[in-house]
């Protein structure tokens, strides 16, 4: 039975909800994971994707922050948060599907503008957030699991608009880039967007700053979509909405999506 999951850095769920409403109208994923919510979970506006066919929401929320939600128009569980380097914030959350399968939905944090823990201590508290994660999954590896979310990291050279000058900036440096990769080793986890689109450069996040995002195509593929080993064949179409970015006040992300066949 085929399952479509959604990835989409909201960048406020509240200012941005009829842009989660016309994407849950036109394009219908099962379930959509939604990062940077900014909204305490009780004023997030759940009637508003209920009345869409989306009854279910799981989420955790921060005031003015971070975020996390998932919805789907399928029956959902929670199966768990996780707080990885201590850090209090509302990063992760995780649920579970009828037919056995857990999503996960994270938002790792930006790292800040310095690529430098010993002068910016939001850059170490993204190594040591992605640390964490390779630590939980490596001793709890995932199964029949998809992982999804605003990584903000650009791992490949081809995931970012230009390899050489980005190699010392926040989101592409190898540092991040090696701790972003031990995760995904230590549990088995598999890239589902490059699977699917193997070849070119693929992006799913524009400045803001660029006058005209479009044209300019200074992009970087922050937005990911894993599967673990033992569904990673189930994974058959993935694409990125680029022309969400371009919606009306929209965010500087666009939707990630994916079909597995399970």
């Amino acid at each position: 039975m085929p399952l479509t999951v959604a990835t989409w850095n909201i960048n406020s769920v509240r200012l941005r909800a009829d842009l989660v409403a016309r994407l849950l109208r036109e394009e219908g994923p099962d379930v959509l994971c939604l990062q940077e919510c900014k909204s305490p979970v009780e004023k997030i506006p759940a009637s508003i994707f209920a009345a869409l066919g989306y009854p279910h929401m799981i989420a955790r929320g921060e005031k003015g922050y971070n975020g996390v939600a998932i919805l789907s128009r399928l029956p959902i569980e929670e199966a768990g948060s996780l707080d990885f380097a201590g850090l209090g914030h509302a990063r992760h959350i995780a649920g579970r599907l009828e037919n056995g399968v857990t999503v996960h939905n994270f938002y790792v944090p930006a790292g800040g503008d310095v690529p430098d823990r010993e002068v910016n201590v939001k850059f170490g508290q993204k190594l040591d957030y992605l640390t964490d994660m390779r630590d939980f999954f490596g001793q709890e590896r995932p199964e029949k699991s998809i992982l999804v979310g605003d990584l903000n990291i650009a791992p490949r050279e081809d995931d970012v608009w230009s390899h050489k000058q980005l190699l010392k900036v926040v989101s592409h440096t190898p540092v991040e880039v090696d701790h972003l990769g031990n995760a995904m080793e230590a549990g088995g986890w598999h890239d589902v967007t490059r699977a699917d689109i193997p070849e070119g450069q693929l992006y799913s996040w524009w400045s803001y700053r660029a006058r005209d995002w479009d044209a300019a195509d200074k992009g970087r593929r922050l937005d990911h979509v894993w599967a673990s080993r033992d569904i990673r064949e189930a994974g058959h179409s993935s694409r990125i909405l680029r022309a969400a970015r371009g919606w009306e006040k929209p965010s500087d992300h666009a939707p990630v999506f994916a079909t597995f066949d399970l």
